[in-house]
């Protein structure tokens, strides 16, 4: 059983912050980590191979500093990593994106299976796994919360939908996005935080890959950010000084007026 789970390197949630010149994120300078949803395909990858046999390879695109990111999901478990990295993949939407991971996992060889997050914390739009499968012409279940059984070359699985769980037997290779009802995300152990620092990170780009360059990057990329706006999570109010019992009755009386204005007593 050959696993593929491609994983992104996110931004700590407080610290998002927009270009609103290019309508990207700014990652420079800003503490990342492991998608918290890919975790959870992650420890569904490393349970898999636990019972069926086989090899977990990790692949994320973005910079250099990513490679991080692999050797933490070595460290928990996966088998190698592989990181997409060069200026040709800067300020992609998931539509470039999917594509250049597709891309990559064609290059990897025979898979039988990938695992991807339901989504990513700082983009969430849920549209990369959906996208990889398109790419590739997998067959393809999103939100899935179980992995029954793998037998005769397909898997069999439950995905939540509105009204409950759907169960399908998908043919391999096929796509899975996982949701977090399906595990609960191991932590790295000593053993593998030393095998992760020993493992090479070979960093792929157009050197080594065949893609279509009008593909990628910002320039490749169909979806824009036409406006950005800065919404107020703040509220006005009036602050009253009570020193003294004149101000005492004045404040009450201001409390007054207020609750008969909007009809409250």
């Amino acid at each position: 059983m050959n696993i593929v789970i491609p994983i992104k390197q996110v931004p700590e949630t407080s610290n998002v912050k927009m270009d609103e010149e290019t309508g990207t994120m700014k990652r420079d300078g800003v503490e990342s980590i492991i998608n918290p949803l890919d975790l959870y395909a992650i420890e569904t990858g490393i349970q898999i191979k636990e019972e069926y046999g086989g090899t977990i390879t990790v692949i994320t695109m973005g910079p250099p500093s990513a490679d991080k990111s692999l050797k933490e999901a070595i460290a928990m478990g996966c088998d190698d990593g592989i990181l997409l990295s060069g200026r040709e993949f800067a300020g992609s939407d998931t539509w470039a994106t999917s594509y250049a991971l597709s891309e990559a996992i064609r290059a990897i060889g025979e898979f039988d299976l990938i695992l991807a997050g339901e989504r990513a914390t700082d983009g969430d739009t849920g549209q990369v796994g959906p996208g990889i499968a398109s790419w590739l012409d997998l067959t393809l279940s999103t939100y899935t919360s179980k992995v029954v059984d793998i037998k005769d070359k397909s898997v069999i699985v439950e995905r939540m939908v509105e009204d409950g769980y759907e169960k399908l037997q998908l043919p391999l290779p096929a796509l899975l996005t996982v949701v977090k009802e399906i595990s609960f995300p191991r932590l790295p152990t000593l053993r593998g935080k030393q095998r992760s620092r020993k493992v090479e990170i070979p960093q792929w780009n157009l050197s080594n890959l065949k893609m279509k360059e009008d593909f990628l990057g910002l320039n490749g990329s169909p979806t824009r950010v036409v406006n950005i706006d800065h919404p107020k999570v703040t509220r006005g109010g009036t602050v009253i000084d009570v020193r003294n019992d004149a101000s005492i009755e004045k404040a009450v009386s201001q409390l007054i007026d207020y609750l008969k204005s909007k009809e409250l007593v």
